[in-house]
């Protein structure tokens, strides 16, 4: 029995950075042989098993075989006679198909093994796949667009676009259940420039089958005087960009891809205006949380932003009743700290354009300023005291929150009077 640390950490470490998780394939052995060593198996598709002090996942060296679309139709061959080779020719791609050997105490033993090249590919800053394996799964191509977010300046092979695209034209990509789909878009909007695995997503042509709604926004123009790069879609990735550096959290960084879906579908008679796109981006954007069975807090966000970006960026000119149906649309009253998130992601859209990577957005002191003033207001106090005619509660705490955003925003004492 062999212990090898394989994939990723050895990837990473050849990258110089910090090793997030560590992965280790046994060759040699049998699923009894690991669980008389103390090993707990934990896997349903494929013998995993967990090590009995450091609780880390062992998996044993197998091979694959296609047998249907998808991503489960696989059938798994493991055995003593499964070679390290073997293991790593199903990897998806070269830089995470290296390994190395391991001693009875997990300490190294000698050098990098590397069949497939990946420590060239490294040096090259290219992302290619292994072997045709790559093309029986379509999570792989999900998965390669994650990486290009994260390592943003490594490129596609050539010829791994090429078969992506194929992988699109046969049909593969249609068949990825949602919950991968999101999986891997979650964790690729997480990445450091997430705009790059919508780029190769869109360039193999992915993105159109898995989000046709994104797809869509590129090529519409906007007002040249709002929107310097023209492009929708440059826009977004732009905004999301942004929303990336500034270390935003997934339920921001979704709100912000999704929020001007609508300009996907302006009549081609209004462009290069987008009067509305608020409401249309909602009407899509519900069909899409559906399809994809996106989590409720960034679906939840993602539709008030969608509904009230607008609203947002033309507040500084609203007064204080204005500003209060706002808030009260924001759920801000029960949920303040949600504003904080949409404010972000207004803020990342503001920044999203092309000479205004740096610009201020008052926006947003200006209406955590009145929800501040807002809250103040003693709602039991206004309930008591309308307890005899309880329909009256709403309208008059409305205008006791609307009076304090008016004294906070327009402050004046009586001694100035």
């Amino acid at each position: 029995m062999k212990i090898y640390e394989v994939g990723g950490a050895l990837r990473d470490e050849l990258l110089g950075l910090s090793v997030r998780d560590r992965d280790y394939v046994v060759v040699g052995a049998t699923p009894e042989q690991m669980i008389q060593s103390g090993y707990r198996p934990v896997g349903r598709d494929f013998p995993v098993f967990l090590h009995p002090q450091t609780h880390s996942e062992y998996a044993l060296a197998r091979t694959e075989r296609k047998t249907a679309r998808g991503y489960h139709g696989f059938q798994f061959y493991y055995a003593p006679d499964v070679t390290l080779e073997q293991d790593l020719a199903r990897r998806d791609l070269t830089i995470n198909a290296m390994a190395r050997a391991l001693d009875a105490n997990g300490a190294p033993l000698g050098p990098v093994l590397d069949p497939f090249n990946g420590q060239a590919d490294l040096a090259a800053r290219v992302l290619r796949h292994v072997g045709d394996a790559f093309s029986e799964d379509p999570v792989r191509i999900l998965r390669l667009a994650r990486f290009a977010a994260r390592f943003a300046d490594f490129s596609v092979a050539d010829e791994t676009l090429s078969l992506m695209r194929k992988m699109v034209v046969d049909g593969e990509v249609d068949a990825l259940v949602p919950e991968r789909i999101w999986q891997e878009l979650a964790r690729g909007l997480m990445e450091a420039k997430p705009s790059r695995m919508f780029a190769v997503l869109r360039d193999c042509g992915a993105l159109a089958r898995i989000l046709p709604e994104v797809d869509a926004l590129y090529g519409v123009p906007q007002c040249a005087e709002f929107h310097p790069e023209i492009d929708t879609g440059v826009h977004v990735m732009m905004a999301l960009d942004d929303a990336a550096a500034c270390g935003y959290a997934l339920t921001v960084r979704f709100a912000v891809l999704t929020h001007d879906l609508g300009k996907g579908n302006t009549p081609a008679q209004m462009l290069p205006h987008h009067t509305g796109h608020e409401g249309r981006s909602v009407t899509l954007l519900r069909p899409l949380c559906d399809r994809l069975k996106v989590p409720k807090a960034c679906r939840d966000l993602a539709l008030l932003v969608a509904r009230e970006h607008g609203n947002i960026h033309r507040s500084l000119k609203f007064g204080a009743s204005a500003l209060t149906r706002l808030l009260e649309r924001c759920d801000a009253w029960r949920k303040p700290e949600r504003l904080v998130e949409i404010m972000q992601a207004c803020e990342a859209d503001a920044r999203g354009r092309l000479g205004f990577e740096t610009v201020a957005y008052p926006q947003t002191a200006r209406l955590s300023y009145a929800l501040d003033a807002a809250r103040k207001v003693d709602a039991g106090a206004i309930a008591a005291y309308c307890h005899a005619v309880p329909q009256a509660i709403k309208a008059a705490l409305q205008r006791a929150r609307i009076a304090a955003v008016e004294v906070a925003l327009n402050p004046v004492s009586d001694l100035a009077l």
